[in-house]
């Protein structure tokens, strides 16, 4: 986002086919609660003398407003599509906007979120996801969630992991042992994987790509789980081994960088928190 301005590569879009009679006011009422009980969806990153930093609004400053709007079904997936392509202003616009779409047919109505990536990742939708129906039932009720308050909010995260860190330009601090023995790991990798790709390589990423699914069948899986069982390995690592000798036999040579997305909330504190705690391992 530094480099490139707004965009809406990194939005993290959830929509969701609702069931049943949409209480509008409660569904506004209970989105608010949910911005209030979690810091990161308040928090803009304004520009401090070429840095960006941590702002927390209060809550009566970071109003989520549920734009309601009457979509023919026909239009729907444009509408949703158009939502998720926000472009947040990071430096004053909290992270998070909210869109209700009804059908005028009848049609089940759409909630749709969409938040930046900066606040949130995909193990942040279950605890999202409980206390919006948790506030959205206590506001159908008349009254306020009853929650209690979470352990800690994600600035608590950002600071324990400053001290835990240091400077990376402390030579003794963690941070500069650790990126020390990156550089050191990952010196000489190749800059990119030569494939044998059906068109060439755009000058500039467009960000269009596609998801291909595919399933393995349980004959499969049982073979691969006893060949983790005879090698002592896990069920990732034989897997992450196919996918190298895969892309080995294609091209791309005998030292094969392959970036693994992990959860990284290595504390129980963090489970119900919102926020970005996703980190890419080599």
């Amino acid at each position: 986002h530094q480099l490139e301005g707004p965009s809406a590569a990194y939005n993290w879009p959830l929509a969701l086919r609702l069931t049943g009679t949409v209480d509008r006011q409660a569904l506004q009422e209970a989105l608010n609660d949910l911005v209030g009980r979690h810091e990161s969806l308040r928090t803009v990153f304004p520009d401090v003398d070429g840095e960006p930093r941590q702002v927390v609004l209060d809550p009566a400053d970071a109003v989520l407003d549920l734009r309601t709007e009457e979509v023919a079904a026909e239009r729907l997936h444009r509408a949703v599509q158009d939502a998720a392509g926000h472009r947040f202003g990071l430096a004053g616009e909290p992270p998070v906007r909210a869109w209700l779409f009804e059908q005028p047919d009848g049609g089940a109505p759409v909630l749709v979120l969409v938040m930046h990536h900066i606040i949130g990742d995909g193990a942040s939708r279950a605890p999202l996801m409980r206390d919006l129906s948790t506030a959205y039932e206590a506001r159908l009720a008349g009254a306020a969630p009853d929650w209690g308050p979470l352990p800690v909010q994600y600035a608590d995260y950002a600071i324990w992991q400053q001290e835990l860190l240091g400077r990376a330009d402390e030579p003794d601090s963690l941070a500069a042992r650790q990126l020390a023995y990156w550089k050191d790991a990952l010196d000489g990798i190749p800059a990119q994987l030569e494939l044998p790709t059906d068109r060439p390589r755009p000058a500039v990423a467009d960000y269009r790509g596609d998801l291909l699914h595919f399933t393995l069948d349980a004959e499969l899986h049982a073979g691969l789980r006893r060949l983790a069982a005879d090698t002592r390995t896990t069920l990732f690592m034989v897997l992450q081994t196919g996918f190298a000798a895969l892309l080995s036999r294609l091209g791309a040579g005998h030292d094969i960088p392959v970036g693994v997305p992990i959860a990284g909330r290595t504390d129980e504190a963090l489970t119900d928190l919102v926020g970005f705690f996703v980190n890419t391992l080599v």
